[in-house]
């Protein structure tokens, strides 16, 4: 099997064990457990939780101790077996702590997929920006079929759903041990620090030096990844992807509930958009798999700032699109809201781990995407989650009215602040964020010496 093909079933795979279970483990709470809903919300902040520091450590993990490729195969093994467990766990306390673990399994492999096949790319003498998204996109692939096996085996609200999701993951954990090696690269002799670190006395330690001593430690935590922040750019550019990251946590968590509710107004709720949700937001993932095709021109032509703002107004438009869209009339900017939104993740997610990847050394590859990790579904998850929770609950909900039985929040409001929120960014981003693209040098993968 050649490279691409099976660089493109791992993604395929990567990505079909989330879509297995992560829309739909909402009807499977509340149908079967019948557990709180603030029990619930819990439940989706482990992904930003384990974001915070797992992709950290197995980057640091990958770039010191441990193939690539091994603990990405290790970390799917641990994750089926947890998926496995999850329907048999009736205490809603149990459940959090479960799939806390599971997260913690599932979320750093994001960023070891990417640091394996930009290795075995790079390795091949590939262009990634050219290559990768084209694989990258049958990820996507794999989320929308994972979705419409669920649906089709009527699985949405059963313990199926984590069944199918373990089984991809157990398959997908013993197909890593086949990808190309990833090996680590910082190695024991760094820098001029010769020889095992562990065996030398105190005054050999000390004749290395403050400077070598430094160097050391920063290796062995994994922590030159961080040194990326002295870089003035790519300290902006993640501090813009943090803000980025909470973006999509609003539309993850807002939008399947903000077309559930139109079932409450007799005038929409026998329509198609409020009577299969899940089939319309499944849109926005269609859309990921055409316009992850697009990176690769858009960013070797205008170059990541621009391809950055693009998505910063793709947000926008998101957003602002469900703020004056309805099931009605309006489907059709409800529908339009979905199709950007391939713009506006694509844009941002992909183009970002490939300028992560062209900026970096190649020694700190794992950890560097870990750190883009941290900053995205990490960082800003957290924040996207916890502030937008507060602020929709604070201003634009009615507590005095029955959500049982009407619309208690204000939707175009919720929905025009969020359009607010991205527009703000993308301004700001073009004013602070310094780059100079040359189409001459973009970013391009060297071959492996």
């Amino acid at each position: 099997m050649s490279l691409k093909l099976r660089l493109i079933a791992m993604n395929f795979l990567q990505f079909f064990i989330w879509g297995a279970w992560l829309i739909s483990i909402g009807a499977y709470w509340f149908q079967n457990k019948q557990w709180s809903g603030t029990q619930f919300g819990a439940i989706f902040s482990t992904m930003g939780i384990a974001s915070l520091f797992m992709p950290t450590i197995a980057g640091i993990l990958a770039d010191r101790w441990i193939n690539a490729e091994r603990l990405y195969g290790i970390l799917h093994l641990v994750g089926a077996a947890m998926l496995f467990v999850l329907p048999t766990i009736d205490n809603p306390g149990t459940f959090f702590w479960a799939i806390l673990l599971t997260m913690m399994c599932y979320m750093p492999t994001i960023a070891l997929a990417i640091a394996v096949s930009y290795n075995a790319l790079k390795q091949r003498g590939e262009d990634i920006v050219q290559v990768y998204p084209p694989i990258r996109v049958w990820g996507t692939v794999g989320f929308v079929v994972a979705l419409w096996v669920i649906a089709l085996l009527h699985l949405g609200k059963s313990a199926g759903q984590f069944y199918v999701a373990a089984a991809a993951a157990a398959v997908l954990g013993l197909y890593a041990f086949t990808l190309p090696p990833c090996p680590p690269k910082l190695g024991r002799k760094q820098e001029g620090i010769v020889g095992d670190p562990e065996q030398l006395d105190a005054s050999a330690l000390d004749a290395l030096g403050k400077q070598h001593r430094y160097a050391l430690l920063a290796d062995t935590l994994g922590l030159r990844a961080f040194t990326l922040f002295k870089n003035p750019k790519l300290a902006v550019f993640f501090l813009f992807a943090m803000l980025l990251g909470a973006a999509l946590q609003l539309t993850n968590a807002y939008g399947d509930t903000f077309l559930h509710d139109f079932a409450k107004l007799d005038v929409y709720k026998d329509d198609f958009a409020v009577r299969y949700p899940e089939f319309i937001m499944s849109i926005s993932q269609i859309s990921e798999t055409l316009c992850i095709l697009l990176i690769p021109f858009f960013l070797k032509r205008f170059g990541i700032k621009t391809v950055m703002l693009l998505s910063m107004i793709a947000w926008a438009l998101r957003f602002g699109l469900f703020a004056v869209g309805d099931p009605g009339s309006g489907l059709w900017m409800i529908l339009l809201s979905c199709l950007v939104y391939g713009l506006a993740f694509d844009f941002f997610n992909i183009s970002g781990s490939l300028f992560v990847e062209g900026q970096s050394d190649e020694k700190i590859r794992a950890s560097a995407q870990g750190l883009f990790m941290l900053m995205t579904n990490g960082i800003g998850a957290v924040l996207g989650s916890t502030i937008s929770g507060y602020v929709i609950d604070r201003f634009f909900t009615d507590h005095a009215c029955n959500d049982a039985v009407a619309i208690c929040k204000n939707w175009p409001g919720i929905w025009t602040s969020f359009a607010l929120y991205a527009l703000i960014t993308g301004i700001a981003f073009a004013l602070l964020f310094k780059h100079k693209h040359d189409p001459a040098t973009a970013i391009k993968a060297r071959a492996a010496h």
